[in-house]
């Protein structure tokens, strides 16, 4: 036996103008379609996990310090410290 194409032959398909498309008001030929996924997908914890908010931390405790050198720096240059 043999298994049946998903799409229609385009040739014994009725109202298909010369282009292959259907005329207004027609609607295309039905084809196979998949919808939804095999299985749902597990939720998610909705509280932000402890390595991120270290992370957090860390980032913003090296932009402090380059923030903190920067302006030791434009003051230096501008003579305050002299």
């Amino acid at each position: 036996m043999t298994a049946q194409p998903p799409d229609p032959d385009p040739a014994e398909t009725p109202n298909l103008e010369p282009g292959g498309g259907v005329s207004p008001g027609s609607t295309p030929p039905d084809a196979a379609q998949t919808s939804g996924t095999s299985f749902s997908e597990p939720r998610t914890g909705r509280h932000f996990p402890p390595t991120g908010i270290a992370t957090m931390v860390a980032v913003g405790a090296i932009a402090a310090v380059f923030l903190a050198i920067a302006v030791l720096l434009i003051l230096d240059l501008a003579g305050v410290f002299d």
